[in-house]
């Protein structure tokens, strides 16, 4: 016994560092928040900010400006950051493959291939002008349905693939790359025979941009962020144990096959909707977990927590410098996390061991 108290104690600080990891990023979140509420145009101070979020305040362009504008877009970053990250963590377990990310995996071309579909087929979408051109979604839940559908082609053709020919978990990256290099090309040819405004419509939508999310968005990105996060936990220590291989992991109670299809599906689910609201958002479920790895380690039940909160600050971030780099002008996010997502994980891969 007293042979293992030396463990004992070492397995007890490890879980102590790694629950003071997360409620780091969680108190990080508070003031990178309030700093994303007062830039803009309008600057307003912290104190303005915390009585209108409080009590509400006389003035009436303070709470348009809070209520309407500033405060959906925060709250639509930090959920669509967390609900990224936490689907590529996931599917990076899944798969036991690093590279796996909606975006690697063919996830979010299949999405936005959906809601094109919708846009353009079904007319749920349309150009409006009010200073910028935009989109307006007529049919939200038309074209969030769409983008799943999309969505779960996409993780359907790479799983059947996968299992006609046998291929491993860590091959499926390659038919994920492969699918949505065609969902790509698919989408493409939509625009292609579509009229300039759905072309418009659909070029625009694409675009990551926080902008688009409103309240009605903002629920349903965050009951589902909920169910994920909930259904994940619960799952945490099945999911550590597929890191060890499906043999293991069956011989220690856990249905492998079963896990990782409703795993998918799932993280699909919150991917497809993140993406029909606000397009195609890329390197954040790619970047956080890697971000987070090496100071929380493999545990599931505590490396998918701390990953969504690190998506949440990496794609506020990403917004608050699309809204000051260029400012008045505003740049989509999804360009800003490309530009800073794609070198900043190559220095991770020049920087690290083998993955």
């Amino acid at each position: 016994m007293p042979a293992d108290v030396p463990a004992e104690n070492s397995y007890s600080r490890l879980t102590g560092k790694r629950q003071q990891i997360v409620t780091a990023l969680a108190l990080l979140l508070i003031p990178l928040s309030l700093l994303s509420l007062s830039i803009g145009s309008y600057k307003l101070t912290t104190g303005e900010i915390l009585t209108t979020l409080l009590s509400g305040s006389d003035d009436s362009l303070i709470n348009h400006l809070l209520w309407n504008i500033r405060l959906p877009r925060t709250v639509a970053a930090l959920l669509a950051g967390a609900g990224l990250a936490l689907a590529g963590a996931v599917m990076q377990n899944l798969l036991r493959n690093p590279l796996a990310a909606p975006s690697t995996l063919g996830v979010s071309q299949g999405a936005a291939f959906g809601a094109a579909c919708a846009i353009i087929l079904l007319g749920t979408g349309q150009t409006f002008t009010t200073g910028n051109e935009g989109v307006l979604l007529t049919s939200r839940n038309a074209t969030a349905l769409a983008a799943f559908g999309g969505a779960l082609f996409s993780v359907a053709v790479i799983l059947a693939i996968a299992t006609f020919r046998q291929l491993a978990a860590e091959a499926m990256i390659l038919a994920g790359v492969a699918v949505g290099a065609f969902l790509s090309a698919c989408t493409m040819l939509l625009q292609y025979f579509a009229s300039d405004l759905q072309v418009a419509a659909t070029l625009f939508w694409t675009f990551g941009d926080l902008g688009k999310a409103g309240w009605p968005e903002n629920r349903l990105m965050a009951l589902l962020l909920l169910v994920t996060l909930v259904a994940v936990l619960a799952w945490g220590w099945s999911l550590t144990a597929l890191q060890w291989g499906d043999d293991t992991a069956r011989s220690l109670g856990v249905a492998a096959g079963r896990l990782r299809l409703m795993g998918m599906v799932l993280t699909c689910l919150l991917v497809s909707v993140i993406t029909a609201f606000l397009g195609i958002i890329a390197f954040i479920g790619l970047m956080a977990p890697h971000l987070m790895r090496p100071l929380i380690g493999t545990d599931q039940r505590y490396l998918l927590p701390a990953s969504a909160l690190c998506g949440a600050l990496l794609l506020l971030l990403a917004d608050i410098v699309s809204r000051t780099v260029l400012a008045p002008v505003i740049i989509p996010v999804g360009i800003i996390t490309s530009f800073t997502g794609a070198p900043l994980f190559l220095v991770l891969l020049l920087r690290r061991r083998p993955l």
